[in-house]
């Protein structure tokens, strides 16, 4: 059979809480949670969302399922998929009517210092300016 195909989902938290949850801004440490979860299986991400306050129904959660592309959705806790997506219910009841698992990392989240915070903060208000996250 192959590698299973995973669409990793991150939440496209709004920079102004950063202080307050970090994690659910930070979209990159939620995608390498994801992508460490799915190695650990053996499986593949071969695409990365990220979604705020999305409808479970959406076109674009599904035209990689549609297309055979993605066999299985992960995200690294319920509380990104809850800022992700406006029903995370009534996604999982989508993911099983269409067959597609849902699954969550459910790995430690990273520890936000005030030098990590603005390491995030950089790299999420300046992406324009030529700044790649280093």
């Amino acid at each position: 059979m192959g590698d299973v195909r995973v669409a990793a989902i991150a939440s496209l938290t709004p920079l102004e809480e950063l202080d307050s949850d970090p994690f659910l801004v930070d979209t990159r440490s939620q995608h390498v949670m994801c992508a460490r979860w799915a190695a650990d299986k053996g499986y593949v991400v071969t695409r990365e969302l990220r979604f705020y306050g999305l409808r479970p129904d959406h076109h674009a959660l599904w035209t990689d399922v549609e297309a055979g592309d993605i066999e299985l959705f992960v995200a690294p806790n319920d509380r990104v998929l809850a800022k992700a997506l406006t029903s995370v219910p009534q996604f999982a009841a989508e993911c099983e009517r269409r067959g597609v698992r849902l699954e969550f990392a459910g790995l430690d989240e990273p520890s936000y210092s005030s030098r990590t915070k603005a390491s995030v903060h950089r790299r999420l208000s300046m992406p324009t300016a030529g700044y790649d996250g280093c």
